[in-house]
């Protein structure tokens, strides 16, 4: 199927039936941060029933076990960090977005990895986009398993989540566990500047991380699908999938 989508007086087509899923699917070694076990999927077993087929039951009846932060790829609201409650279902009501995606090695400073604003605005060439996907070199596959806890993973600069903000942004993704520092005594200063909270928080707006960007998924503009589950809960898992223009 190929659609036309018309933004800033510019036209696009996508592909619809030719898409990157840049999601990580939750299973037991998939990546988790933040110091939470495995997530876990498993038969109900009782004396009663058996959820399981290959263990004589009738049907599969998996109890999942997970956290939505810390396991794999999902979308998070401005609840996370705000003492109301801001659940996914309510802040996100468009599912499509024009997207751009740019690759960012972050810069050494003083023994982290952060990205810093000036490296954000120099893969800013196209203004008016909605969404901004990050990916960070080096890009290995083990991003897609790999446990983050205690390894003071690389993270934003709040300057830069604040930029991002202000040129209109609404939905930044990173390939990372959190735009934040792992140990930052609670501050979360980037998440708090891209969402202006608490004095203009900025509804609507959302934060995706632990997304797996595949090498062979060029640098641009893509049309994105972003759904996350509909959970009650400031943060979901998300399938999350790119569709690059055609001429």
């Amino acid at each position: 199927m190929i659609i036309s989508i018309e933004q800033n007086n510019i036209i696009r087509r996508f592909n619809l039936e030719k898409g990157y899923d840049i999601s990580i699917p939750l299973h037991r070694h998939g990546p988790r941060a933040w110091y939470v076990p495995e997530a876990r999927i498993a038969p109900v077993l009782n004396q009663h029933f058996t959820g399981s087929t290959r263990l004589g039951g009738k049907v599969n009846f998996n109890d999942v076990a997970f956290n939505p932060h810390g396991h794999g790829t999902h979308t998070e609201t401005v609840g996370h960090i705000a003492s109301e409650s801001f659940p996914i279902t309510s802040e996100l009501s468009s599912f499509h977005h024009i997207a751009a995606l740019f690759t960012i090695t972050p810069r050494v400073i003083q023994g982290d990895h952060v990205i810093q604003m000036d490296q954000v605005q120099e893969k800013w060439t196209t203004p008016g986009m909605e969404a901004v996907i990050i990916r960070t070199l080096p890009n290995s596959l083990d991003k897609t398993h790999r446990n983050y806890s205690n390894t003071n993973f690389p993270y934003m600069d709040a300057a830069a989540a604040e930029w991002l903000a202000s040129v209109g942004v609404r939905h930044l993704l990173i390939d990372l566990p959190s735009i934040d520092r792992e140990e930052d005594g609670g501050a979360l200063k980037a998440h708090h500047a891209f969402w202006s909270y608490p004095h203009q928080t900025r509804r609507g707006c959302t934060i995706s991380e632990m997304v797996y960007i595949d090498d062979e998924i060029q640098d641009g503009e893509y049309l994105m699908m972003m759904a996350p589950a509909a959970f009650i809960n400031d943060a979901a898992p998300s399938r999350i999938v790119l569709y690059a223009p055609i001429d």
